[in-house]
This record gives C-alpha cells, structure tokens and sequence, in this order.
C-alpha cells in the first residue's frame, strides 16, 4: 500500500471515530434530554396533585366543626381582591388567591359593600351566595357581646364600657380604644366619609377628643372578627344617621354640628326632663345674647377630668379653655354624649321670652328653679343647704 493509500485510510478511520463520538454524544444528550423530560413530567404530576388538593382544600369550609356567627364589614368601593383578603384575614376563607380563581371561574361579581354573616363551616360556594344576597347596613347575626353608650357618658367612660362588656368575643381594652381616639389617620378617614358630622369638630383645635359627643348612645353588637375601629365607626354612622334630618336646621340656624352637640351635652347634664332641658337651653342662649359665660359646673368638671357634688372657687378658676366659668362662648367641643332630645332642646330652646339668666336644680327634689338675677339665684341656692 503506497504511503497515499495510508493517508487516506488514516483519514477515513478519523472520520469513522468522529462519526461515532459524535453518536455516542447524542446518545447521551438524548438519554439526558429523556431524563430531564421525565423529570419534568413527574414534578408536574406532582405539582398538579399538590395544587388541586390545595385548591379542593380551600374551596371546603375553613373549619366545619365551628358554627358560630363572624360579622365582615365590606368597606365601600373594595375590589374582589380586597374583598377576598378580607375573608382570608376573617378566617372566613383559606386562600383569598383561589377565592379570586374561583370568582372568575364563575363570573362573579358586582358584591355590595356592608356588613355579613359568615361562618367558618361554609364552604366558598356558600360564601359566595351569601355575598350575592347583599349587605346590611349594621351587622347581624348574633352577637357575641354588646356594648352600651348611655347619654351623658364621656369618650373616657366608653373606654370602660367597651374593656368591661367585650368578653367573649374580642377582648377589647380602654387603653387601645383610648389610643383610637387620638389616632388623626383613623379621625381623617372617618372625616372623609362622614364630613358633614365632622367637619366642624376636626376644625376646632384645642379638643381633647374629636369624637367627644359623636359616639351615639344606643347599645351596639359586637361580633367574632370585628375590630375595634369597626365598632367604633358603628357609633359614628349611627350618629350621623341620627342627625341627618336636622343638618338643613342646623345650617339655617347657623350652628355647626359641633356647636349644637356642645350645647347638648351641657343640657343632658344639667337637665332630666324634656321640660327642664327646653328651658335650660333657653337660658344658655339668653347668656349667649348678653356675652355671659354659661358658667355650667359639667364644663369644670370636664376640664379638671373628675365629678365632684360641690365646686370650690379653685375649681372654677381652673385653666382650661374648657372651663366655661372663665370663658365666654361654647368652648372647645362636647362634653359627653348628648341624646336626641338634648340636641332638639337646643334647635327648640323654650321661655326665652322670659329672660331666665340662671337656673339650680335642687339635688334633693329634682326640681329646677329659674331666676332673671345673680341674687335671686343665691338667695335660692342658699335655702336649700347644697
């Protein structure tokens, strides 16, 4: 074989081993490839297992055994997704993200905003239809606890209320709801969506607290799942319910909301009949009239934050701008949480005409006496032994 004949089988052999590497190459990638791709379909598999267990398991009940009632509040303008959150936040729902899946699923939508039912052992097509019924405008179902706001009670004595009736639903402490009172992103919010109530007491400065007068005195439900800021907007709602047939009256008089629960809340103090309270009221504006101070003893006592049977000239000299002994004019706000007829005392003030500039209620009796001079006041102030 000449040494051209070599080369070429030389180069032939080369060819032939690179042929066969190459094939042993693809061999392999193929092997992987294969491995890989069946990789691939076992995690698959087992994704699909995992997710449509997860998915079956969020669409049961979040827990079947409990059948008691948790009341969700909806705020206006919630999407699906907000909506969904907080039924998951609720622990009405086990996953806000198939609570979506399934919505789109069925194409629903157009949920109301308000208060619902709800309980753990239904399941999310049962939540669903109870979302398509509607909303309430106040929350139902059973209540857990109720909390009474009695007129004439302060922020302070809500605070006591509220920590002494919550007991078996949420454990509400005075120590948070009095924090509450002072939070200006929580009083901004509720301004936004109840200005004409508002407005007036968020414009006033030197406020102990906005809400002073403005947590209607009615007894109010509380429900597994709700939370202290939802209990208090119930009070704020309810009161401006209350006064939404008398904002026309108000702004024809020209008085502020703030100005007439002020006023109220002097007259629930001072008065117990609806007689005594029309004319009590008249007599503050006939003070008004002549630039006297009201010189009510609930104004001091609200000022140095304690109830006492008798004041001493130190007390009403007190330095507060809520001490109506030493200002003229209403004052700051509320000094506790005035009833309907108090505030209709106040747009109806009775026997103006004549020209009472004092009144004292006798402890003993219960009856009020009206007089037109600081003297006759005394004289019948002393006859009594108060």
């Amino acid at each position: 074989m000449s040494q051209k004949d070599d080369k070429k089988e030389a180069l032939k052999q080369e060819s032939d081993d690179k042929m066969k590497t190459r094939a042993d190459e693809r061999s392999v990638a193929n092997h992987i490839a294969y491995w890989i791709v069946g990789v691939i379909a076992v995690l698959a598999v087992v994704v699909a297992i995992i997710g449509f267990n997860y998915v079956n398991s969020s669409l049961q009940p979040y827990n079947a055994n409990n059948k008691e009632d948790i009341s969700v509040k909806i705020p206006i303008g919630s999407s699906t997704k907000e909506i969904a959150k907080t039924l998951e936040k609720d622990k009405v729902i086990k996953s806000a993200t198939v609570f979506n899946f399934y919505i789109k699923a069925q194409n629903y939508n157009d949920f109301q905003a308000g208060y619902y039912t709800f309980k753990q052992s239904m399941g999310m097509s049962s939540v669903v239809k109870q979302l398509q019924k509607g909303s309430s405008a106040q929350p139902t179902g059973t209540a857990s606890d109720t909390v009474l706001v009695a007129e004439g009670v302060t922020i302070d004595q809500i605070g006591d209320s509220i920590q002494k009736s919550t007991k078996n639903s949420v454990k509400f402490k005075k120590a948070d709801f009095m924090k509450l009172m002072k939070d200006e992103a929580f009083l901004k919010k509720l301004q936004k969506k109840y200005p004409q109530l508002l407005d007036s007491t968020m414009a006033k400065t030197n406020v102990r607290y906005h809400l002073e007068g403005y947590l209607f005195p009615a007894t109010y439900g509380v429900y597994k799942g709700m939370t202290l800021k939802e209990l208090v907007e119930q009070m704020v709602e309810k009161e401006n319910d209350e006064l939404l047939p008398y904002y026309a009256t108000f702004k024809e008089k020209g008085y502020t909301v703030q100005d007439v629960l002020t006023i109220a809340s002097l007259v629930e103090r001072e008065g117990v009949t609806k007689k005594d309270r029309g004319m009590i009221s008249g007599v503050f504006f006939n003070r008004f009239a002549v630039n006297m101070p009201l010189q009510s003893d609930i104004s001091v006592m609200y000022a140095l934050n304690t109830h006492k049977t008798k004041l001493s000239n130190k007390d009403t000299a007190v330095k507060s701008p809520y001490n109506l002994y030493k200002h003229t004019g209403y004052g700051p706000g509320p000094f506790n949480t005035p009833s309907m007829q108090s505030i209709e005392a106040v747009l109806n003030p009775t026997d103006r005409d004549q020209n009472y500039l004092y009144f004292f209620a006798n402890l003993k009796t219960g009856k009020v006496t009206y007089s037109h001079t600081l003297q006759e006041h005394e004289s019948r102030y002393a006859t009594t032994g108060q």
